[in-house]
């Protein structure tokens, strides 16, 4: 890595972002800090980010943030955490639904990667780190769109690591378990308009189960968003990081649960957490 040291961040008001943010900036990283509400990263201004407004669903805000920051000096890293989960079943969400979902995790992390790679490949140096999630390999009922919108972002980071690598720079995704944020309670606002018709005790049961899980015994398996930011880090400081890294036991363990079950056997366990449509 160069010697500035320098990575933007995006979704940095809370959660994985605001923790990552804390833990380079207390490392000697030069921090560009983003959120689409910039007045929410004042506790980050004030332990020394450089913080900046960005959307990463709108071109000219993802163009300022990068713009801004190249004029400071190289970006050495990119670290795509903006995200969310739209729940809902599938035939009760609307194109806006899915649509917004894919433009918030999918199509805003390409294009940041888009932006700064340019800048990454002149200097044959660089490392770009997608947020991704366990739940890029296994599917919870109620969270179809932001399930695939993480399958979605594990196929681009692969596809990206291979077509970047012979320019210096290296991509790495980081797959998080059950972490201890309000991600849960944004998972369940979601789920807001989709309470009526056939769906509405499945809907209602997913945001229940949703809730559940981060307050009930599989919480235990779960970690605070520092223990992410950690893992950020390492990839970031490495000098031959991982492609991929899971965090939290809850990671692993749902993954190879989703392994041995199969389709059927999922199916069926699923049917002790969630209410089944029309049964």
């Amino acid at each position: 890595m160069a010697t500035s040291r320098s990575v933007l961040i995006t979704g940095c008001s809370s959660g994985i972002g605001e923790a990552t943010a804390r833990r380079l900036v207390g490392s000697g990283w030069t921090v560009w800090a983003t959120a689409r509400r910039p007045e929410t990263l004042e506790s980050l201004a004030a332990a020394g980010c450089r913080t900046l407004a960005l959307d990463v669903t709108d071109e000219d805000s993802m163009r300022s943030a990068v713009d801004e920051a190249l004029g400071h000096g190289p970006i050495d890293a990119l670290v795509n955490n903006a995200g969310y989960s739209q729940s809902g079943a599938v035939e009760t969400l609307t194109s806006a639904d899915l649509r917004r979902q894919f433009e918030t995790n999918v199509v805003g992390l390409v294009r940041m990667c888009q932006l700064v790679l340019p800048s990454m490949r002149d200097r044959r140096s660089g490392r770009i780190v997608n947020i991704s999630s366990m739940g890029a390999h296994l599917t919870f009922p109620g969270g179809g769109a932001y399930h695939a919108s993480k399958y979605a972002v594990n196929a681009l980071s692969d596809a990206l690591r291979f077509e970047v690598s012979g320019f210096g720079v290296k991509v790495v995704t980081v797959e998080p378990g059950l972490i201890t944020t309000s991600f849960d309670e944004a998972a369940a606002a979601s789920l807001t308009g989709l309470t009526d018709g056939p769906y509405a005790e499945f809907n209602a049961g997913v945001g229940r189960a949703t809730q559940e899980v981060y307050s009930g015994p599989m919480a235990r398996l779960g970690g605070p968003p520092e223990k992410v930011a950690k893992v950020i880090e390492k990839s970031l400081t490495v000098r031959r990081p991982k492609p991929r890294y899971t965090v939290t036991a809850s990671a692993p363990l749902s993954m190879a649960t989703r392994t041995v079950l199969g389709d059927r056997g999922w199916d069926l366990a699923m049917r002790t957490s969630f209410p089944r449509p029309g049964a």
